[in-house]
């Protein structure tokens, strides 16, 4: 019987999905929390990839294993999480079809990108201080509208990736301000400071039926390269209809981005 995982991770504390040899990802901890709850080893497939230091608030993951589990899903689920890291939370898990898959029978993923344009400290470590002192939200936006539809996306790949297409189908792609929990419940610093109306947060929403390796970030800092007036709107959509690698913008800090949800 194949079961489906969804849960949470801190990228910070792996060197992304994957199993590597000699560094921690999220697969093989994974992997040797159930081995230690069910008795022996099985086998994780995931979502798809995430490099180090990316997080993930809805990656879904799927094993299998004859028959019931030997536990209720709540039971399974608290002691699963007993035995992970902190870094880690299992939300939940369920009985699917056989052929359901974790990775293959996807239709949709998205991917969240935070950045702050102020310092602040209470936020350092899940989004980016873009400290640029101009940015063009409106042009951003009018450059997302040529990211979407069904493109070759060779200009956002990772160098010397093996995947068998680059054409990827993206359906929504946007920036939107908002306003940290901290702010909401506490207000702004007395005596100034940050305030919730300033413009200071945003983030970038992006979703499509699959993703390359480094896309989301390379993406993002090609719009960052729009923003800040280096470059034109339309300078992404000819990145999309012939563009390299090395001719799109530099990729931004991984510790900033979230997978946030994977739909089948």
């Amino acid at each position: 019987m194949r079961y489906f995982l969804c849960l949470s991770y801190d990228g910070s504390a792996f060197s992304g999905w994957q199993i590597q040899r000699g560094v921690p990802s999220v697969q093989a901890c994974l992997e040797a929390a159930l081995a230690r709850l069910l008795g022996r080893g099985v086998a994780v497939t995931g979502a798809g990839r995430t490099d180090a230091a990316v997080n993930a608030s809805g990656y879904v993951a799927h094993f299998d294993w004859e028959g019931e589990l030997p536990f209720e899903a709540s039971d399974f689920t608290y002691k699963l999480n007993a035995i992970l890291p902190r870094e880690m939370a299992v939300h939940s898990v369920a009985p699917v079809a056989d052929d359901l898959h974790a990775r293959f029978s996807a239709r949709r993923r998205e991917y969240t990108y935070f950045i702050h344009r102020q310092k602040d400290p209470f936020v350092r470590n899940f989004s980016w201080h873009c400290g640029y002192p101009e940015m063009d939200f409106e042009a951003m936006n009018k450059a997302c509208q040529y990211l979407l539809g069904t493109h070759d996306f060779t200009c956002f790949e990772k160098s010397g990736s093996d995947n068998k297409t680059s054409i990827c189908t993206v359906c929504e792609a946007f920036w939107k301000p908002y306003v940290p929990s901290h702010l909401q419940v506490m207000g702004a610093p007395e005596g100034g400071g940050i305030l919730p109306s300033s413009g200071a947060y945003w983030y970038f929403r992006i979703s499509a039926d699959r993703f390359l390796r480094n896309m989301v970030r390379a993406t993002v800092g090609s719009l960052i390269e729009v923003g800040r007036g280096k470059r034109s709107p339309e300078w992404i959509a000819q990145l999309v209809a012939g563009g390299t690698r090395s001719d799109a913008g530099e990729s931004v800090p991984g510790h900033a981005l979230f997978l946030n949800r994977v739909s089948y």
